[in-house]
């Protein structure tokens, strides 16, 4: 959800926490005012199947469609301890007007989860995607993935994990989908880059870092354990094709900016968008005037990555 900008530097969690809590229900009120028509939509989907909140899914398909469309899986943000799939439901049913299905993702979240859940989370949703989405018109084999902030670097550490072992062996995950059917990433303002939590004056604190590892990184040192956080440390020629929008008074600029030029450097295929002064997450707010310039720049990067099937599917 859009944040306001923080004056103070190295804001603990539970100051986040707190701000997030107080900006959740109007973000939710005015997200998620006035849905849109021309979609349908199928609510609360258990990808796991133990009955909880956090292992919900939504799947938004647009009426009328003729042939299997390329699916777009969407992780929200708010630092991973906090936020909801409900507020991203106009968002992601603006993208599935521009040609795809939808689903929006739930998972678990810290400080009573950490990083291993999260993604054990999302490989699970990618699961029941690749399983499930070709009953509602969706194609298995062309999926993007992406997220905000918080969902934005957990779509990309699965996306990564998928083509690096050593990666998905670190957090016991069985790869849910062949690296092949995810054609690209989107990157809405997201943490890609943890090298910049460590820098002098970055406005979120270590604690992020402990809350995301296993026992609070206790005998762990920092900055090797980030590591297993950080996309940007599993690019490779190989990391699918990517969608980065970002502005320059985003609290994470350097962050995407850092990223782009790793994905450039290894060769992989990179769309950008930088608002000059949009706040961080400005993308789930569809009134927002920077945001159109975003979802049509986004449909036609999932356009590209997926026009083709791959060779031998039907």
């Amino acid at each position: 959800m859009p944040v306001p900008s923080v004056p103070l530097t190295r804001v603990p969690v539970w100051a986040w926490r707190v701000l997030m809590a107080r900006l959740a229900p109007r973000e939710l009120k005015r997200f998620t005012a006035d849905p849109l028509a021309g979609v349908d939509y199928r609510f609360d989907v258990d990808y796991v199947g133990d009955g909880i909140r956090e292992h919900r899914l939504d799947v938004i398909t647009p009426h009328s469609a003729t042939h299997p469309l390329p699916v777009y899986v969407y992780f929200h943000g708010g630092g991973w301890t906090s936020g909801d799939k409900a507020p991203l439901t106009r968002y992601c049913a603006s993208q599935a007007l521009g040609g795809m299905i939808v689903v929006n993702v739930n998972y678990r979240m810290a400080p009573r989860h950490h990083m291993l859940h999260m993604l054990q989370d999302a490989n699970a949703a990618l699961a029941w995607v690749v399983d499930n989405v070709a009953a509602a018109g969706g194609d298995p084999r062309r999926i993007v993935l992406g997220g905000d902030s918080a969902g934005g670097q957990i779509s990309a550490m699965l996306a990564a994990a998928l083509g690096r072992p050593e990666l998905a062996e670190h957090y016991g995950l069985e790869p849910a989908a062949d690296a092949a059917s995810i054609r690209g990433v989107v990157q809405h303002c997201s943490v890609n880059d943890f090298s910049v939590i460590f820098e002098r004056g970055f406005v979120l604190g270590l604690g992020f870092v402990r809350m995301l590892l296993p026992g609070r990184g206790r005998g762990m040192h920092l900055a090797d354990a980030a590591r297993f956080l950080s996309p940007i440390e599993w690019i490779g020629p190989a990391f699918p094709p990517a969608f980065v929008s970002t502005s320059r008074r985003d609290y994470l600029y350097r962050s995407n900016l850092n990223f782009i030029r790793a994905l450039r450097s290894h060769g992989v295929s990179t769309r950008t968008l930088v608002d000059d002064d949009a706040l961080h997450t400005w993308q789930q707010d569809s009134r927002h005037p920077a945001s159109e310039r975003v979802y049509r720049g986004l449909q036609s990067f999932v356009r590209s990555v997926t026009a083709h099937r791959l060779a031998g599917v039907r």
